[in-house]
C-alpha cells in the first residue's frame, strides 16, 4: 500500500485529491471504526489510522474521519486547551484550509472566518500569499500551517501575514523543519519535481526549514513562543491520539505598539 499511496500524491493535482477524499472519507472512517486511537478533532475512535507521507510514507497518521495528520491533531488540542480560540469572538484569516478543520472553524458562531488560498477549492478568497488583500491589521488570528515551505519569496509572506495580523493578535505559523538543522537549506536552482522531494521532502517545497525559522520570524517583528505542547500531556495521550512528540509549534504574537 504505501508504494501506491506514494504515486497517488505524487501524481494527482492536490485541488482534485481534496475532492476525491470529500467523497471516499466516509466509507474509509466506517470500515476503520475500532478503540485503539482516537481524533481529538471529532472526538471518534479507530483501530488503526492510515499511513501518509510524500517521500517518506508514515505509518498510522492520517485519520479516516476527519483526515487530520499529527500536527493537525497537535494543533486543535493547543487552540482547544490553551487558548480562547473556541469562546472568543475574533476575526480569523486561514491559509490553505485543511478540511480537518475546515467545516469546524466554519460552523463556530464566534467567528468571523475567512479561508484564502491561490487553488483551493474550499477557499473563500483567491489570493496570493505575497500581495495580500486585505487591509493592514485585519485579523485578530492567523492560520498558516505548512504553506510558506512552498513560497519561493517566504519573507514577503511573512511580512503580509504579519501587516495583516491585528496589534495583540496571534499567528500560529507551523512548517515541517529539522530539528537538528541549524540553518535553514534553500537553492532555487532546483525546480525538478523529484529532486525537490529528494533534498526537500516533497516535490512542491522549496526548502528544509532549520532552527532558524524560529528567529526569523521575530526578524519579521513577530514575538515568537515555540511551543512544545506534547510535555503537557502523558505518554498514553500522545500515543492514543498519534501525536508528534517534540514539535514544536510556533506561536507568533504582533505587539501593541
Amino acid at each position: 500500500m504505501p508504494p501506491l499511496f506514494k504515486k497517488i500524491l505524487n501524481t494527482i493535482p492536490r485541488p482534485l485529491l481534496i475532492r476525491l477524499s470529500i467523497i471516499g472519507r466516509p466509507l474509509i472512517a466506517f470500515f476503520l471504526k475500532g478503540s485503539m486511537y482516537t481524533d481529538p478533532i471529532n472526538g471518534k475512535s479507530y483501530k488503526k489510522f492510515l499511513p501518509y507521507g510524500y517521500e517518506v510514507v508514515r505509518e498510522n497518521v492520517l485519520s479516516p474521519g476527519t483526515l487530520s495528520l499529527e500536527r493537525h491533531r497537535l494543533f486543535w488540542l493547543y487552540l482547544k486547551n490553551e487558548t480562547s480560540f473556541f469562546s472568543e469572538k475574533i476575526k480569523v484569516l486561514h491559509f490553505a484550509p485543511e478540511q480537518a478543520f475546515y467545516k469546524n472553524f466554519r460552523k463556530m458562531k464566534n467567528l468571523d472566518y475567512t479561508t484564502t488560498d491561490l487553488n483551493s477549492p474550499i477557499a473563500d478568497v483567491k489570493a496570493d500569499i505575497c500581495d495580500l488583500p486585505f487591509q493592514n491589521n485585519e485579523f485578530d488570528f492567523i492560520i498558516c500551517n505548512h504553506v510558506l515551505e512552498h513560497i519561493p519569496d517566504d519573507t514577503k509572506a511573512m511580512q503580509e501575514i504579519y501587516r495583516v495580523l491585528a496589534p495583540g493578535g496571534i499567528a500560529i505559523l507551523q512548517v515541517p523543519y529539522k530539528a537538528d538543522l541549524q540553518k535553514t537549506f534553500e537553492d532555487d536552482t532546483i525546480t525538478d519535481p523529484k529532486e525537490r522531494a529528494k533534498i526537500f521532502g516533497q516535490y512542491d517545497h522549496v526548502r528544509v526549514y532549520g532552527m532558524d525559522y524560529f528567529t526569523k520570524l521575530e526578524g519579521i517583528g513577530f514575538k515568537v513562543e515555540a511551543v512544545d505542547y506534547t510535555k503537557k500531556l502523558t505518554t498514553t495521550e500522545v500515543e492514543k491520539y498519534r501525536l508528534p512528540k517534540g514539535e514544536l509549534i510556533p506561536v507568533c504574537r504582533k505587539l501593541v505598539s
